[in-house]
């Protein structure tokens, strides 16, 4: 007899400002994977507060995977990433740095302050949507990912 063993959505946060990428990424999650939830917050000071679940967030579900842009307002992603993995309660949740620097020093910091990846977005539309769906892919598909 074999066991059926249902599977539960991933909780995905997107930390990111340019409405256009916002759109790109909602329907490259809506048309590869509909069981992921796909959650949106505009900056540094906004991921912070959700991931703590202070205010507006009390309620929020504690994302399985992070998708962060470095050039943020208010509060970078460099900032937030440096923040996520000092913290004990979030350190765990895998970060994935999805952004439009190609700099070396952007990416050497990322990694030092323990990214599980930098990905620079592709400026095509299609090669956009087909990045997020290798993450998603490989995030959801691929790796284990901690439920705590």
């Amino acid at each position: 007899m074999s066991e059926v063993t249902m599977v539960q959505p991933i909780e995905v946060l997107l930390v990111e400002d340019d409405p256009g990428d916002v759109l790109m990424t909602k329907e490259a999650f809506e048309e590869h994977k509909v069981g992921n939830r796909l959650h949106v917050v505009s900056d540094g000071v906004e991921a912070l507060r959700f991931l703590r679940r202070e205010g507006e967030y009390a309620d929020a579900p504690r994302p399985h995977l992070i998708l962060l842009d470095l050039n943020l307002p208010r509060k970078d992603g460099r900032e937030v990433l440096e923040e996520v993995k000092k913290d004990e309660t979030l350190a765990h949740i895998p970060i994935v740095v999805l952004t439009t620097s190609e700099a070396e020093e952007d990416i050497l910091r990322s990694y030092r302050l323990h990214a599980n990846a930098y990905v620079a977005k592709p400026v095509d539309f299609d090669q956009f949507i087909n990045v997020v769906r290798q993450i998603d892919d490989f995030f959801v598909t691929v790796v284990r990912l901690p439920r705590g």
